[in-house]
């Protein structure tokens, strides 16, 4: 497995790469089953399969979110290598931004929805850091997990309005035995607040039951999710969503394909989950 911190190194390694497809799995280190599930369908898929560990500082506006991202870099690398990675890219802020960068990607109205209105900025790093990435690695295709919905909504919606020629593939969500999503910030939950996260998926089941039994009405859906989350008195909700599957837009009636999603805090963790309605 090579390991490559600059972008020229990048480059140079990749000139080899002679039978394409090559996949790429963009992290932010701290890997879990998760980012595994998302390797693994690339090696499935892919002839060359490289991965990114960087932490991309434009996507937080709160510097102590950033500074207690989780990380753990020599195990993260070892994990890689044993799934057959070919390449990691291991940049530095300086080598993403450096002196003087000032060109921006501004995504459009499906990343102004939930997490855009409760992290202002966000997508924006988002989007400039993954074009940056695509530019340097060079993809035919990119995995992402279904956890991130919107994100995925967003990087699409980037991909086809800047004629990008990657595919973007959405992988299910991993989830431990009780339904929580796995996450990096996981590990931040103390032993009551692991007990307690849950609730999320539970909420979002709830969610998923009333549509399969023919409940169209999205407040009804909202209310009981929201009812759901109330009962767990460590959990503090940002925001409840049930909205069209395609533009994030709140639904009034559950009438086309429909995302179910919530972003709740849990002690001081902040967690996000979804699930697709029916």
């Amino acid at each position: 497995m090579e390991i490559c911190t600059t972008i020229s190194e990048v480059r140079q390694a990749l000139k080899g790469v002679e039978h394409p497809p090559v996949g790429a799995v963009l992290t932010m280190g701290a890997l879990h089953d998760g980012h595994l599930a998302l390797v693994r369908r690339a090696r499935e898929e892919c002839s060359t399969v490289v991965a990114s560990i960087y932490v991309n500082p434009t996507q937080f506006g709160d510097q102590t979110d950033l500074a207690a991202y989780p990380s753990g870099i020599q195990e993260d690398l070892r994990v890689l290598r044993e799934e057959g990675v070919d390449l990691v890219f291991m940049p530095t802020d300086s080598e993403m931004y450096p002196p003087g960068f000032d060109t921006w990607v501004e995504p459009g109205k499906v990343a102004e929805q939930l997490e855009g209105v409760h992290r202002p900025g966000h997508f924006r790093g988002v989007c400039t850091v993954v074009l940056k990435l695509f530019n340097t690695l060079r993809p035919d295709r990119s995995y992402f997990g279904q956890k991130d919905a919107q994100q995925i909504m967003v990087i699409r919606h980037m991909v086809e309005d800047l004629a990008l020629s990657v595919d973007i593939i959405a992988v299910p969500t991993v989830r431990e035995r009780d339904g929580l999503a796995l996450s990096s910030r996981n590990t931040h939950l103390s032993y009551a607040e692991r007990q307690a996260a849950p609730v999320l998926y539970r909420a979002l089941c709830l969610a998923r039951e009333l549509s399969l039994r023919g409940q169209r009405d999205a407040d009804t859906v909202r209310e009981a999710m929201r009812e759901c989350l109330v009962g767990e008195a460590l959990a503090s909700i940002d925001y409840v969503s049930v909205a069209d599957a395609e533009t994030l837009e709140e639904l009034t009636g559950i009438d086309r394909p429909a995302l179910a999603s919530l972003a709740v805090t849990i002690g001081e963790t902040r967690l996000i989950d979804n699930v697709l309605l029916a």
